[in-house]
């Protein structure tokens, strides 16, 4: 056989083999978005570090594909952290007293969110993937009043608050534990919160007087932290996909 009979055939593979990955890319795009949910834990840096110890809080996600494969996402979130919390618990003024007894709280938070992409660096049962995120952080404390149950509010007030442009870096690995068309995957992640200067209070910077009246004693200073991240993350099925095999079943009759 010739050079061009080889050429013919080699040619011949190369389209069976792409059309064969064209036509597996086309039955399996995979989700049409995935959405998440997280616990997170943070780790203030630099001189965030001499204020805050550490934070709590929950962090929840979106991803949509923005090409075929998947691997190429705009992600978006939304996240809080709790870094400080005080109660003082007393009685109900005169005549009332102590037959009703109040809870006021303080709590410091942070609250942050943004969008950017994401980049899937393999896909498969372990999805290692980065991602940026350009958004907010804001600085919240507030206080409030209740009763004997915790979770009903009477008054809430914010005390001190500051807002800055911020932008985060990450990433993570997802480990598949279902699949079909909602695999669910386990997401484990860190990122650095890049915050900048920021105003904020911490516990015992409000300062009560006997009067009622309080002084605020706000620190300023770069306000930097990393969080780890560990969640769920569960992905959307495509309507387009439903709709053509519901086309394909009504052919077939």
């Amino acid at each position: 056989m010739g050079r061009g009979g080889m050429r013919g055939i080699a040619a011949l593979l190369a389209l069976t083999v792409w059309g064969g990955d064209a036509e597996a890319q086309r039955r399996d795009r995979g989700p049409g978005g995935y959405v998440g949910r997280a616990f997170i834990g943070a780790d203030p840096v630099g001189e965030l570090g001499t204020y805050i110890d550490e934070g709590f809080g929950g962090q929840i996600m979106g991803a949509l594909p923005l090409e075929s494969t998947g691997r190429v996402r705009l992600r978006g979130d939304f996240g809080f952290l709790i870094y400080g919390h005080e109660r003082q618990r007393f009685c109900f003024s005169v005549p009332v007293g102590c037959r009703i007894e109040m809870d006021l709280t303080t709590t410091n938070s942070i609250l942050f969110g943004g969008f950017g992409p994401e980049f899937v660096l393999a896909t498969g049962p372990v999805e290692p993937y980065v991602n940026a995120t350009l958004g907010f952080t804001y600085f919240a404390t507030t206080s409030s009043l209740s009763g004997d149950r915790e979770y009903e509010d009477y008054f809430n007030t914010t005390n001190f608050d500051d807002a800055v442009f911020a932008w985060r870096m990450g990433g993570g690995v997802r480990v598949k534990v279902s699949g079909g068309d909602k695999p669910v995957s386990l997401d484990f992640g860190v990122e650095r919160h890049q915050n900048g200067v920021a105003d904020f209070l911490t516990k015992g910077d409000i300062e009560d007087h006997p009067d009622g009246s309080i002084t605020l004693y706000p620190n300023r200073s770069e306000a930097n932290l990393y969080t780890v991240r560990m969640g769920v993350s569960i992905g959307i099925p495509r309507g387009g996909r439903d709709e053509d095999h519901g086309h394909r079943r009504r052919r077939g009759r």
